[in-house]
């Protein structure tokens, strides 16, 4: 699975090797993906090739194979998008569009308990009387709710302000995951969760916050992110 990022960087990509013959540069990435920095370009790259989608030739300044691209990349624009995108996350990677039609049929109603910060900690608003349908598809055992995303600290992984992210619910989680962390009994947030010794780690994925450290009695894990639906 692609992040939104890792998708638009690899269709750029295929598209100067299409015009041109030759890779982009890391600037003119950066320029092309709106980043800041291209450290972000490195670990796109990185991550693209971890997944298979492009190789680095060695001893070749500016040197990239394309591999293989996503099914939809030959059809799927960039451009104006419309309806929902139930998307499926392994919780290391995102997939990217294309928008998938719900089947009405074949969906689940989530409580929808509000919105959740992934920038700075909101109190949680827990208002049972609002659902979401989803895809049954998407659910794993167990069970789950739905909140909905406010704020952009985690955009680099793919989970962008306005989202609704599905939870499954569960109070341990692997390390490097994906969580909704309620902090000091009555802050929650989504953000990457790390153990490092003693102390647990939360880390957004954006340049722009910083990772925040707790002690373990500080932090308590309230679910785990499985998949996402997104408006256009």
């Amino acid at each position: 699975m692609l992040t939104r990022k890792q998708y638009e960087l690899l269709v750029y990509i295929q598209k100067r090797l299409n015009e041109t013959g030759i890779s982009p540069s890391f600037d003119e990435m950066k320029e092309a993906l709106h980043l800041k920095s291209k450290s972000g370009i490195h670990r796109l790259i990185t991550g693209l090739e971890e997944r298979g989608y492009i190789r680095r030739l060695p001893h070749k300044a500016r040197a990239l194979e394309i591999l293989r691209l996503p099914e939809n990349a030959e059809s799927a624009g960039l451009g104006a998008r419309s309806g929902f995108s139930p998307t499926i996350v392994s919780n290391d990677g995102y997939a990217p569009p294309p928008p998938t039609a719900v089947d009405s049929h074949n969906v689940v109603p989530l409580p929808l308990y509000g919105r959740i910060a992934a920038g700075t900690p909101i109190e949680a608003i827990r208002d049972q009387s609002t659902a979401v349908d989803v895809p049954a598809s998407m659910l794993r055992g167990g069970d789950h709710y739905a909140l909905e995303v406010e704020g952009d600290s985690m955009v680099d992984a793919g989970i962008l302000d306005g989202d609704t992210v599905i939870i499954q619910r569960c109070d341990v989680a692997e390390n490097g995951v994906v969580v909704v962390a309620l902090v000091d009994e009555y802050e929650v947030t989504l953000k990457r969760m790390r153990r490092k010794g003693n102390s647990i780690a939360l880390e957004p994925a954006n340049q722009k916050y910083k990772t925040r450290i707790f002690g373990p009695d500080r932090v308590q894990v309230q679910g785990r992110l499985i998949g996402l639906i997104r408006r256009y």
